[in-house]
């Protein structure tokens, strides 16, 4: 049997061999787990065993799109999954634009890489036709001249998905950007590519999804593109992009600030979307099929960057290399962004690394930390940090490039500011005013995530949990509410969505558009129900990985440290506040007191 908005089919690369195989997308996979993060916690365990090192050719990363990518349904996105080398934790990293799409118009639902080549490669995928390249003339380009190259070659139509210097380098938080200026950015696997010797894949297709009911599909597309309309959230993306959201993270104190030291930023207001108005923004930037456009391209008018081309810096970025380094130049940050996305660098990790080493060398007294200018507010040691981690120029640079886990065992001392979960660097949301957010943190499958669960909004009083407003600052109904929406969100990723999408649209239509693409008949419930699934599934894999409940704990800043500032100020995360929060959380999932459940 063959579904209808599947393409039924898997490429299956071998880079030892530079061979391949096309082999039929297995029906208890499309049945059971839909796509995207369902397709991947299974294949994850038919390939990755509970030894297999990151970085070695055993490793084996996955591009995997979903039923409704490449459709007239609106936001859609595909995944990349891998074992992360930055954490060692199962790693699913998302990535908007066209590459996504294109692998799914070449006739496939998804593309698994095994092995590592004898030298340098590239791969174009022309449909079926696949092919092998020396990418030795590649070495060391940035993204955009890697980009630019193989299309001079093989033609304007294709669409890229490479890495950077930084993933060359094996940098552990090495980002896969993916045309056009959107990354699979968290968690190193731009690095598990660079250890592959896979610069980069090109790919072109011409096939159609079909799907199995035009009429229903397109009554629950309009009907979703009307929620997307109606939605005051998705009209602030719209106009202002995620940089809307720096006033907000300011005014309810969790907009990390010098190592997350604070929660506001006295020059926050230069971050915010007008800034870049003024300074960038030329026209909206969408990704394939999308109605939001939260991206903004343009150019830098004037100053010492001038003529820079640059989409919008995001949130994350201005949290994490504005705020948390102490810079508040946007064009210092427009530049500093740019240069990540070119070398290939997840800007999140890359903010948490430096803004580390930047309290390290205000406290320790090591030869390493003695260079001139490691302080916040200096955007031109941040620059050349920045270049250094992705060439791993010197002895700093190499600590950095391995992450602030690793970086700090080279620091005494230095772990009360350490600022990490399971080893990935945590997002621009800083929890100690919001102890749901900082149980989201603990407990996301990837390391400090905030994209498995936002309860932030349901914290501050500005969503309702069950009727009920909560206490922002207690424990209470924490658990239940980040399940809830851990559920909803992995369920969702099997689509695989983009997450600005479901501030507009609703669950019902996520599922129409499901079953009328497919043909399924799919029950109002079942997203709590694949949901709590692959979540039992992915905490299967980090058990089997060494994971356990003393991994699911709050980095030190936040749990002994009172936030200083914002209106949440000297409230902090207890260990108590964390325990209770685990032990509800546990119970409610069904594991055990430790975290385990049936491996």
């Amino acid at each position: 049997m063959k579904y209808n908005a599947y393409m039924n089919n898997m490429l299956i690369i071998n880079l030892n061999e530079s061979s391949y195989d096309i082999v039929e997308t297995p029906l208890f996979l499309i049945e059971e787990y839909i796509g995207g993060k369902g397709f991947g916690v299974k294949l994850y365990q038919k390939y990755i065993k509970a030894d297999t090192e990151p970085l070695s050719p055993e490793n084996v990363i996955m591009f995997i799109n979903g039923p409704l990518t490449g459709t007239l349904a609106p936001s859609f996105r595909s995944c990349l999954i891998t074992r992360s080398p930055l954490t060692g934790t199962w790693l699913d990293s998302y990535f908007g634009g066209y590459f996504g799409q294109e692998i799914k118009y070449a006739g496939y639902d998804a593309v698994i890489i095994k092995g590592k080549a004898a030298e340098p490669t590239y791969i174009t995928i022309n449909n079926d036709n696949i092919n092998f390249h020396s990418a030795v003339d590649l070495k060391g380009k940035k993204v955009s001249e890697t980009s630019e190259m193989i299309k001079n070659k093989h033609g304007r139509e294709y669409k890229i998905a490479c890495i950077g210097p930084a993933g060359e380098n094996l940098v552990r938080y090495a980002l896969v950007s993916c045309e056009h200026m959107r990354q699979a950015g968290r968690g190193g696997a731009g690095a598990v590519l660079g250890s592959k010797n896979l610069k980069a894949l090109a790919v072109r297709g011409t096939n159609l999804v079909n799907v199995n009911d035009k009429k229903g599909f397109l009554e629950a597309v309009k009907k979703a593109h009307q929620e997307l309309n109606k939605s005051p959230a998705i009209k602030s993306f719209k106009e202002d992009g995620t940089p809307g959201s720096i006033p907000y993270a300011q005014d309810i104190g969790m907009l990390p600030t010098k190592n997350y030291k604070y929660g506001q930023f006295k020059q926050s207001e230069n971050l915010e979307s007008k800034a870049q108005i003024n300074n960038l923004w030329m026209r909206n930037l969408a990704c394939s099929g999308c109605p939001i456009a939260c991206g903004k391209i343009g150019r830098v008018f004037k100053g010492k960057f001038k003529g820079i081309i640059s989409d919008t810096v995001e949130y994350e970025t201005l949290g994490l290399i504005g705020a948390n380094l102490g810079l508040s130049d946007i064009n210092h940050i427009i530049k500093i962004a740019n240069l990540c996305d070119e070398l290939g660098l997840d800007t999140i990790s890359t903010g948490g690394s430096i803004g580390f080493i930047f309290e390290a060398a205000s406290k320790s007294n090591l030869d390493i930390l003695q260079k001139e200018g490691l302080e916040f507010g200096n955007a031109e040691t941040v620059i050349e940090l920045v270049k250094n981690i992705a060439s791993r120029k010197d002895e700093l640079s190499n600590i950095l490039a391995e992450g602030v886990k690793r970086a700090s065992k080279h620091i005494p001392d230095s772990q009360e500011y350490s600022v990490h979960i399971k080893g990935l660097e945590t997002p621009a949301w800083s929890p100690r005013g919001a102890p749901g957010m900082g149980l989201a943190l603990m407990t996301a499958d990837r390391g400090g995530c905030h994209q498995r669960a936002f309860p932030v909004s349901y914290e501050m009083g500005d969503d309702l949990w069950r009727g009920e407003k909560l206490n922002r600052l207690g424990v209470d109904k924490k658990a239940e509410l980040v399940i809830y929406l851990q559920n909803k969100l992995a369920a969702l990723d099997t689509l695989v969505k983009c997450d600005f999408g479901t501030y507009g649209i609703s669950e019902e239509s996520y599922r129409m558009m499901l079953n009328t693409a497919t043909g399924f008949n799919l029950p109002p419930d079942y997203w709590q129900t694949l949901g709590a699934k692959i979540w039992d599934e992915t905490r299967r894999i980090n058990l089997k990985h060494g994971f356990e409940r003393r991994d699911d704990y709050l980095p030190e800043r936040f749990v002994k440290e009172p936030l200083p500032d914002g209106p949440a100020s000297g409230h902090y995360i207890s260990q108590a506040d964390m325990d209770k929060m685990l032990d509800d959380y546990y119970r409610l999932r069904g594991w055990d007191k430790d975290g385990r459940l049936d491996t």
